[in-house]
């Protein structure tokens, strides 16, 4: 696909950067270039026929994925074809896999999502490592949507270098184990280097994974060319090169007064999905195949008579239903009709015919998206030509954000003299749920854990007698090539040698009254924002010192009595539903507030927030507040914290030694039944090595002295904006970028992540703020006793960083990857 001018839409950047695209004749047909700021690619991708970045025939958009579809069907053959479930990601790739399933046949379709939804229980997530906003859920109606045994398709519009559709084929195997895998994508643009990649992770799980393109080849990429990316990007961004950013309006006083926007009520059918977030079923399609003439009607009749180059848009996600309802449009109007879709992803614009991405739209997010504010974009609508745009929506994002003076509406009015804005309704599935008759009390002190038995009740069931550890490399070894999850098993006990304890207690004595200040800062704003008498629920076993210490500020400076219970969550698998409903049924869940130590990345703050929103559909069971409140908040993830400083926190330092003697949790299902508690371990026999209560005391202790300090410490936060900017889950991004990690699972940030990975991965290198202290002393013991690299980096926004090693092989330590004896 070329430009209205003849001009390849990849021209400008081939001619500046020398980067060049070899492969298939019609690959530029297929793709432009364009650049956007990424510390390990200077290009980007522009697909012509996807309909997310360029607007384009709905016919041609909509013809590639049916095509890409047949092409399926005919490898499978037919009786395969019928037991096929296809998958596709968002955002890019929803309304792509949707128009593959189309053409396969008639079977179900499921794109994953980055939006929790109130309504259903997360089925599985995984990680695209890559992306600006990396999370995916996958929220089928249908549990049993992904359990079948027949292929599972997967469609993503690039496929570039293989780690996405691993990450998910780990993910999802891991559960619903199959034969057969089939990868679907516009363009395979895999380097000689990542060719196997796709084979060999197939030969080590033992499953087919076929592979469908509509075009392949490969990126020629000169010496220099992320360098001279960077110097073209800052250039360009910074307005003296000719750039064309359309984000801001004009000046009101010379800009025409926005004409209002008209909304067209399309009649959508009661209960259609919108989309495929929980899935969408041969007996969907028909109803909306039977739907769309008249929606489409609808549309015709609202648009401007004059009207004669009118563009369907999109929402992030919402690809499908705004694709098919152009495609029906495009038959019915005389106008010339396009599609495209609003994204997360930011790229620079240079108006230029040889530049994939001429102008873009820029706008507040309008669907109160679960990783917060940020910006959105529309490209190539400013200067299109286009008479007309239809806004597509769900209900969700018809929010005052995009009907704002800055919002999408707004933007779109700028530039296109008739804006019409068309509601599609969210689809929330039904609440389904299974509930247990009773439940077991929760495990208490001393029979299963060394802490006093009114200090906390663990909502666990007692695995002491099973075998459940596992040397570190094995563990390693089996979590990253996907034959297990890391909560089936448990690594072995960190025994501390005599120097390390010793940094233990110097760094406790020397902590001690930080930390007593930070739990009582975080407990003071506990009770004045959150409930007068607080359920406190740690999240085990990181949390469970931190909030039995709460509990002890409490009773000291209010005379409170709080119960406390330890809950299991298990990144990727939410948390213990038993446990919430135990909890439901002997306290308000209005009063309940999660503890934990602290924050990295935030991972399991959007853990939980999914998994209560799941719960609730589930179980009816409103009033959890999934707001986790913390010690510490380096990645600047939640609301409740004492501190946003990343400093040591001497029980990180230690495993269960600091923690009761419990392991850490274990969700296995020959181990963890449907109406069970998740499990965990009681060492009683390192009971002469146990420095829990002497932890707690030590810190509790120094509750006089800080007192002062707290009130002004709480005071301050009380008043403050303590609006979470996920700062840490951004800089995790950029560093799995820049060190060639590419799976941000593998990057555990701040302190007592890096000190989780030296006691239980199998770290590769540890990357450490230039002049860090004391604080550190402690990781750089375990460092050195591992034979790991400690690089300082300037800048760093942690204390330090830990990366596990990304390509692990057993043995693997050190930034070579050689074995190292310790």
């Amino acid at each position: 696909m070329n430009d209205r001018a003849g001009i390849w839409t990849g021209t400008w950047v081939a001619e500046r950067l020398g980067v060049g695209l070899v492969g298939d004749d019609d690959l530029t047909g297929l793709l432009g270039l364009a650049l956007r700021r990424n510390p390990k690619r200077a290009h980007l991708l522009v697909s012509h026929v996807l309909g997310k970045h360029v607007p384009q025939s709905p016919s041609v958009i909509y013809g590639h994925g049916l095509a890409l579809g047949r092409r399926v069907r005919e490898l499978l053959g037919a009786e395969e074809a019928a037991a096929a479930v296809v998958l596709g990601y968002a955002e890019t790739a929803t309304g792509l896999g949707h128009s593959v399933a189309d053409g396969l046949g008639p079977l179900a379709y499921l794109h994953s999502t980055r939006r929790p939804v109130a309504g259903v229980a997360p089925a599985g997530g995984f990680e695209e490592s890559h992306s600006h906003a990396t999370s995916h859920l996958l929220l089928p109606e249908d549990p049993g949507l992904l359990a079948g045994d027949g292929p599972l398709v997967l469609v993503d519009d690039e496929f570039s270098t293989g780690n996405t559709v691993l990450n998910t084929v780990r993910a999802l195997h891991e559960r619903y184990p199959r034969r057969r895998y089939v990868v679907v994508a516009l363009v395979d643009m895999r380097s000689p280097a990542d060719a196997g990649r796709l084979e060999e992770f197939a030969r080590a799980i033992g499953a087919r994974v076929d592979l469908v393109a509509a075009a392949s080849g490969t990126v020629r990429l000169p010496d220099g060319v992320l360098e001279k990316g960077r110097e073209l990007v800052a250039r360009y961004e910074s307005g003296g090169a000719g750039g064309s950013d359309r984000s801001h309006p004009a000046d009101p006083r010379t800009r025409p007064a926005r004409p209002p926007v008209t909304r067209v009520d399309l009649r959508w059918p009661r209960g259609l999905p919108d989309g495929a977030r929980h899935g969408f079923t041969p007996a969907h399609r028909a109803r909306l195949e039977a739907a769309l003439p008249g929606m489409a009607a609808r549309l015709a009749e609202a648009l401007p008579a004059d009207a004669r180059r009118v563009l369907v848009l999109g929402c992030e996600e919402l690809m499908y239903a705004p694709l098919r309802l152009a495609r029906e449009l495009e038959q019915i109007v005389p106008a010339e009709v396009r599609s495209s879709t609003t994204t997360r992803s930011p790229v620079l614009a240079v108006d230029d015919p040889g530049y994939a991405i001429r102008s873009r739209l820029v706008f507040p997010a309008h669907d109160d998206p679960a990783d917060g504010p940020g910006e959105r974009y529309a490209y190539n609508v400013a200067g299109a030509g286009f008479d007309a745009v239809v806004a597509v929506v769900d209900s969700p994002a018809d929010t005052p954000a995009l009907h704002a003076p800055d919002g999408l509406l707004a933007r779109l009015a700028e530039h296109v003299p008739h804006v019409l804005l068309a509601v599609v309704p969210s689809y929330v599935p039904g609440a389904r749920s299974e509930r247990p008759v009773m439940l077991p009390e929760p495990l208490r002190g001393p029979a299963f854990s060394s802490y006093a038995p009114d200090e906390v009740g663990w909502l666990l069931q007692d695995l002491s007698d099973v075998t459940l550890e596992a040397p570190t490399e094995e563990r390693e070894e089996a979590i990253q090539q996907g034959g297990a999850h890391y909560a089936e098993s448990l690594p072995v006990e960190y025994q501390p040698s005599e120097q390390y304890q010793e940094l233990f207690h110097a760094a406790l004595d020397a902590s001690a009254a930080r930390l007593a200040q930070a739990v009582g800062a975080v407990t003071e704003v506990v009770l004045r924002e959150r409930s007068p008498r607080p359920v406190l629920v740690s999240l085990a076993r990181a949390g469970t010192p931190v909030g039995i210490l709460m509990r002890r500020w409490a009773r000291f400076r209010h005379g409170l009595d709080l119960p406390h219970y330890a809950v299991s969550i298990v990144r990727g698998r939410g948390i213990d539903a038993n446990a919430l409903r135990w909890l439901a049924a002997h306290h308000d869940p209005a009063d309940v507030v999660f503890v934990d130590g602290w924050t990295g990345k935030g991972a399991i703050s959007r853990e939980l927030a999914a998994a209560i929103a799941g719960f609730e559909a589930s179980d009816g069971v409103t009033g959890f507040d999934p707001e986790i409140a913390v010690l510490a908040d380096p990645g600047s993830c939640v609301r409740t914290y004492g501190t946003r400083d990343d400093f040591l926190i001497p029980s990180a330092c230690l495993n269960s030694t600091v923690s009761g003697l419990i392991s850490r949790t274990v969700l296995r299902a020959d181990l963890v039944g449907p109406h069970d508690f998740h499990g965990a371990k009681f060492y009683r026999e390192l009971a002469g090595a146990d420095l829990s209560p002497a932890f707690l005391d030590a810190v509790a202790a120094r509750f006089p002295e800080v007192t002062d300090a707290v009130d002004l410490q709480a005071k301050e936060l009380l008043a403050a904006d303590r609006t979470p900017t996920w700062a840490g889950w951004a800089a995790v991004e950029r560093i799995s970028e820049e060190y060639g990690i590419h799976d941000v699972n593998l990057v555990k940030p701040g302190v007592g992540e890096t000190t989780r990975v030296m006691l239980r991965r199998v770290p590769w290198k540890v990357l450490a703020r230039a002049g860090a202290g004391a604080d550190l002393d402690h990781v750089r013991l375990l460092a050195e006793q591992r034979g790991v690299p400690v690089e300082e980096v300037e800048g760093l926004p942690y204390t330090c960083v830990g990366l596990i090693h990304p390509r692990y092989t057993r043995g693997a330590t050190g930034a070579d990857g050689r074995a190292v004896t310790v």
